[in-house]
């Protein structure tokens, strides 16, 4: 359930009994529909989850508008945060049907005081989801909406990629040019248009949410996309040591 965690970064770097000792952590699944709020801003929190299928937004509602401040992916642990904050600032609701491992305090509490080694990788998650934040406010400044939506599918693309659940054409994703308009800090009318210029230039084309592209490395290029701070491949790869 958890072979996903840091799949493509930091997981070969662990040992098979820290591999074992994640696996254990998590105490049941949850299935959870579309729409489904998994934790609510403020909160308490017991619990944290890891992302086993599907994907979630981490949201934040303020008069009457909804923010989408990150996405998550397959092997995400979704509220780590909420393990040292017991309460969130925003809310982690699911994408579409998801499925999820529930993971009690108390085992991680277990585990940071006996594996520092794997208490190191948790934190690194973390720091993991703020380098994503520090360049979706980048993002965010300085392209324009087609770029903004070409760079978050690019992103995704990567991050689906280095847990091995990427596709060579195409995106699946079940966003609505609503969900595209609130991660690009956009109307809906707006996003629309956003999508149809990149049919109109032939790089790409979303239809209920799912990019289909020829040519990834040329999406790329348009979105300025680099994924270095994704800590795959890169200047910024993890090596021996860490």
């Amino acid at each position: 359930m958890t072979g996903n965690f840091l799949a493509g970064r930091l997981r070969h770097h662990l040992s098979k009994d820290d591999l074992r000792n994640v696996e254990k952590l998590v105490s049941e699944q949850r299935s959870l529909s579309g729409g489904e709020v998994l934790v609510a801003r403020g909160e308490r929190v017991a619990h944290s989850a890891i992302l086993v299928d599907g994907f979630m937004f981490r949201t934040i509602c303020k008069d009457d508008r909804r923010f989408i401040v990150g996405v998550h992916v397959p092997g995400d642990f979704v509220d780590l945060h909420g393990f040292a904050l017991k309460s969130l600032d925003h809310n982690l609701v699911s994408v579409g049907a998801t499925r999820i491992g529930v993971v009690p305090h108390d085992r991680l509490t277990n585990t940071m005081r006996e594996r520092p080694g794997l208490a190191r990788a948790m934190w690194f998650a973390t720091l993991l989801d703020a380098a994503i934040h520090r360049k979706w406010i980048q993002m965010l400044e300085r392209l324009d909406a087609p770029r903004r939506i070409a760079h978050i599918y690019c992103e995704l693309q990567t991050r689906l990629g280095l847990v091995g659940r990427a596709v060579p054409r195409a995106l699946r994703a079940p966003f609505t040019q609503l969900d595209l308009g609130d991660m690009c800090g956009v109307s809906a009318v707006h996003a629309n248009r956003a999508v149809s210029k990149l049919r109109e230039i032939e790089l790409a084309e979303i239809r209920r949410g799912t990019l289909y592209t020829r040519d990834w490395d040329a999406l790329r290029k348009y979105a300025q996309f680099d994924p270095s701070y994704l800590y795959g491949d890169g200047p910024l790869k993890l090596g021996e040591g860490w």
